[in-house]
């Protein structure tokens, strides 16, 4: 049986991935360590945006010690296409930019009156 962030994963319930899937979690699963089931949102978004198959073929590539960053980043881009599916990231870094550039302007200004 293995430990993943405090809960035992193999014997007892399934990982969010496998939930999701329906199938049986097994003790080398590659979805266990990143995705717990008491965070099922985690892959429902990662699911929905990139598909299992692709997030498994991915994390299967990469080394163990990069997988858990791979999967932050994941989760945030499927976080951020569901919200903006044009967009995704690249539409909150414009915004932001846009966002940094106006107080920017506004500071100038006050700046400049002092």
């Amino acid at each position: 049986m293995r430990e993943v962030a405090g809960k035992s994963q193999g014997g007892g319930s399934p990982c969010a991935a496998c939930k999701l899937l329906r199938r049986r979690c097994a003790e080398d699963c590659v979805f266990a360590p990143y995705f717990p089931a008491d965070q099922p949102h985690k892959f429902a978004s990662v699911h929905k945006v990139f598909g299992a198959s692709n997030v498994n073929k991915l994390l299967q590539e990469l080394p163990v010690q990069h997988r858990s960053d791979a999967v932050s980043s994941l989760v945030y881009e499927a976080n951020a296409r569901v919200r903006d599916p044009v967009y995704g990231c690249v539409g909150a870094i414009s915004s932001l930019q846009q966002q940094v550039d106006a107080l920017q302007t506004q500071l100038a200004i006050a700046q400049a009156y002092r």
